[in-house]
């Protein structure tokens, strides 16, 4: 297979806890052709998508940048018998248009995920397709509407904004803290924004679950603890990764959402799971491949590249 991962600089990469190093690892190990850009450098020419790309010709996770790049080449995507998507957001204009352009390479090559699955799909708003599923929320830029939702809430919510990742903006809000208006103010930028509000669940403290799904079908999942002096559970500001299984709420949660993220082509996803309610649905590049792999003795990596080949050719 010739297959393009458009990601954030390789510079960035965590070679402990990338889940895009581990896809690109392990492709390149099979001998596959493995291609890198950047969303920056996808372009449209006489309506045919293109990009700007670089060939892996080396990973080495002991290394810096653990991937090694050759050449630099402008490539049509239709070359491509699969696309990564893998920029984090935030999902800002740039990332929209981005999607655009992938657009023109539908029917040429394979898109994981879908660009028009990832327009539909804003990781916080995404969860009101299932409303059962989900803990009490509200998504507004009123502060009176929030304080509103607070006080319904008996004191205590947490509040995020709509377009950020890995726990950025997040707040944990209580009527008894004098920050409360401030912070308001900060994730709504004055009333500005649109903040997503929910109930707090006590049970994240026991840990915050992230299921990987795979084409509809959950194939591991780890926990994610937060500090003894962190609200916050995800693992890029010190949450803990645990061991954990799927319960049999995880497993009605996922097969509830299951035909939409196929209808919607998000094929590779992972959703967070607190208390057995859904909390968020995660579809521009879910994380946790490398966690539940050393917590379980796996190598999830390999079975999304056995599924990808297998559906490329399909």
């Amino acid at each position: 297979m010739r297959v393009l991962v458009v990601m954030d600089p390789i510079e960035r990469i965590n070679p402990e806890g990338d889940t895009t190093l581990v896809l690109v690892e392990e492709m390149h190990r099979r001998g596959h052709t493995v291609e890198i850009c950047g969303a920056e450098d996808l372009e449209l020419e006489r309506g045919e998508a293109a990009a700007v790309v670089s060939s892996v010709s080396e990973v080495d996770r002991a290394a810096f940048p653990c991937i090694k790049l050759e050449g630099g080449q402008w490539r049509p995507l239709g070359d491509y018998d699969a696309l990564f998507m893998r920029k984090d957001p935030p999902f800002d204009q740039a990332y929209y248009f981005y999607t655009l352009i992938l657009e023109q390479a539908r029917g040429k090559t394979l898109l994981v995920n879908d660009p028009r699955g990832l327009r539909e799909a804003n990781e916080k708003l995404y969860i009101f397709n299932f409303p059962s599923l989900i803990p009490p929320t509200r998504v507004t830029r009123s502060h009176v509407r929030l304080r509103d939702f607070l006080e319904s809430q008996g004191g205590q919510m947490i509040v995020k904004p709509l377009d950020q990742c890995g726990g950025g903006g997040v707040f944990h809000v209580r009527t008894d803290d004098r920050n409360t208006n401030s912070i308001l103010e900060t994730v709504s930028d004055n009333q500005t924004q649109l903040v997503m509000a929910q109930a707090y669940l006590p049970k994240v403290r026991e840990g915050d679950k992230r299921i990987l799904i795979l084409d509809g079908e959950p194939i591991g999942c780890v926990l994610r603890v937060p500090r003894d002096d962190e609200t916050r559970s995800n693992l890029h500001v010190g949450g803990r990764a645990t061991h954990t299984e799927l319960t049999a709420r995880d497993k009605e949660i996922v097969a509830a959402i299951a035909p939409k993220l196929r209808a919607d082509g998000l094929y590779f996803v992972g959703i967070d799971v607190i208390g057995g309610m859904l909390t968020e649905v995660n579809v521009t590049s879910p994380t946790g491949i490398q966690e539940i792999d050393r917590l379980d003795g796996v190598h999830l990596e390999s079975r999304v590249i056995d599924w990808l080949e297998t559906r490329v050719k399909a």
